[in-house]
């Protein structure tokens, strides 16, 4: 599984790098704060929604540790997506 920290995705950002993100949270934890320009679709919407699914070089998966994210990036592997990567910690870390 390929992973990113999230202090590699907040230096890219403060750089101007155009990342493509999305959170696999529900939305209750997305009300409490996303990164900025993410993309939301829980990860429960992710079979329904494979069409709404940015199609990328690199996309960076986020939930709140990095557990639900790893599965996102599990079952759109499956799927055939590539150039995916797990935020390890999560938004966990990304507030800290």
């Amino acid at each position: 599984m390929d992973t990113i920290l999230p202090s590699e995705v907040k230096t890219r950002l403060a750089s101007g790098e155009k990342l493509i993100i999305v959170d696999v949270r529900e939305d209750e934890e997305v009300a409490q704060g996303m990164i900025p320009g993410a993309v939301h679709i829980p990860l429960g919407q992710l079979p329904e929604r494979m069409n709404d699914f940015p199609k990328a070089e690199e996309v960076i998966l986020v939930c709140r540790s990095g557990n639900r994210s790893g599965r996102a990036l599990a079952f759109l592997e499956a799927q055939g997506v590539s150039g995916l990567k797990n935020m390890t910690g999560g938004m966990l870390e990304w507030e800290d």
